[in-house]
């Protein structure tokens, strides 16, 4: 009897095992939820984003399940779900922030879970690379271009600037003050100058971001170039234009050209179907061309409550296929070299701003650099104004810039 007790328990143990070890049949039917955090953008884009996502669902039906959750103040809402041990299972990294994420240890490195990374343009994986490690794969991106009115420029007898001597004469010969127009409408705003220091040659730092390398001639070069276009009377700016910004004066015919990216397209066609315009590469600066790329990741927290889960979904929404969805609307270009082509059969005219992944620039500093973007941005305003000098700018904003650049050192070394 004893030792048919003893067999009874170590059956009862045996299946307990079993049970506590393998999925039961309830199990083995649930879907793992995920979340996908992003920001809302154009109806159009989110709608298109929201028929991936039922795609993937119908695709992994019984195995994984997505909610696309756009949401508004999307950099507070996320910096409140990290710090709340919560986060999104996959959400959107601006190239711009990336920096921010790494160094606080909430995000998960892409490295070997990424697929067929070589695909992706080297200047966008550069954009998510962050101390050697890639991070996380780019969704889609934009570049500057050149836009310019095509009906004004055949009235002057004008091709498409090629170099800044051609670009500054267009502008001059298409400025008539009478008729407030202005042969380019330009920003005071760091996002469109530094394309301008880059194609000088200059740049904003050193490679390990411990000085600031932008109180150069080259840089001088840009900045004087840049800001001369406004005080010589060729340029205007979108507020004395009655414009909210650079793409409203151009689609109001008021600005013969504007230094803008793909977004720009959707917009004039939305707004401004009748402007009939053209898009060519940034002109040629005294070191060659120059473009920045304007690029968002999804990104796996570091602490992924389903990390398979999630690199599926994200290797899936940035593989060939799911990319070649997600941009076949034009509103965004394919950051994988391999869809080139096939972009370019549908959207030929979008070509200069592809052709700008080439050589672009990312938009990228360290932590805490917003300080010195914000400088930049207000000397370019009083340069402008009157105000302030070229050489005078570059000197503050150095200033500024090895004062943030001291700090972020410091706090590396005490880590």
């Amino acid at each position: 009897m004893f030792g048919n007790r003893n067999f009874v328990v170590a059956v009862v143990l045996i299946v307990a095992l079993a049970l506590a070890v393998l999925p039961t049949a309830a199990q083995e039917g649930e879907a793992v939820e995920l979340t996908l955090m992003g920001w809302s953008s154009s109806s159009a884009e989110n709608d298109r984003l929201q028929q991936m996502i039922d795609d993937f669902n119908s695709e992994y039906e019984g195995q994984i399940h997505v909610t696309l959750n756009l949401v508004p103040e999307y950099d507070t809402t996320l910096q409140t779900a990290l710090a709340g041990g919560e986060p999104p299972d996959v959400f959107y990294v601006d190239s711009f922030r990336l920096p921010d994420y790494v160094e606080a240890g909430a995000l998960m490195p892409g490295e070997d879970l990424i697929e067929e990374p070589d695909d992706f343009y080297p200047s966008l994986r550069q954009a998510f690379t962050y101390d050697g490690v890639f991070y996380c794969p780019p969704k889609d991106f934009s570049t500057l271009a050149l836009f310019y009115n095509v009906d004004m420029f055949e009235e002057a007898g004008l091709e498409p600037p090629q170099t800044w001597d051609e670009m500054r004469a267009a502008a001059e010969a298409l400025t008539d003050e009478d008729a407030g127009v202005y042969g380019l409408v330009l920003s005071a705003d760091f996002a469109r100058w530094i394309a301008f220091l880059y194609a000088a040659g200059g740049s904003v730092t050193d490679e390990d971001f411990t000085e600031m390398t932008i109180n150069s001639p080259e840089a001088l070069e840009a900045l004087e170039f840049y800001t001369g276009l406004y005080l010589d009377g060729f340029a205007a700016t979108p507020s004395e234009l009655d414009s909210g910004w650079n793409g409203e004066a151009f689609g109001k015919g008021l600005a013969a050209m504007a230094v803008e990216g793909n977004w720009m397209v959707p917009f004039l066609a939305d707004n401004f179907p009748d402007v009939n315009y053209g898009v060519v590469e940034l002109p040629e600066g005294p070191a060659g061309r120059a473009t920045m790329a304007f690029t968002v990741c999804y990104a796996v927290p570091a602490e992924a409550a389903h990390p398979d889960e999630s690199w599926t979904l994200v290797n899936w929404l940035t593989g060939p296929e799911g990319m070649a969805q997600w941009v076949s609307l034009g509103l965004a270009m394919p950051t994988r070299q391999s869809l080139r082509d096939q972009w370019l059969e549908q959207f030929p005219e979008l070509e200069p701003f592809l052709n700008g992944a080439e050589y672009a620039h990312k938009w990228q500093f360290i932590p805490g650099f917003q300080d010195v973007l914000d400088t930049v941005n207000d000397n370019i305003q009083r340069i402008f104004a009157g105000t302030q000098t070229p050489e005078d700018a570059l000197a503050e904003i150095e200033e500024v810039g090895n004062e943030v650049l001291e700090r972020y050192q410091a706090e590396r070394a005490e880590e």
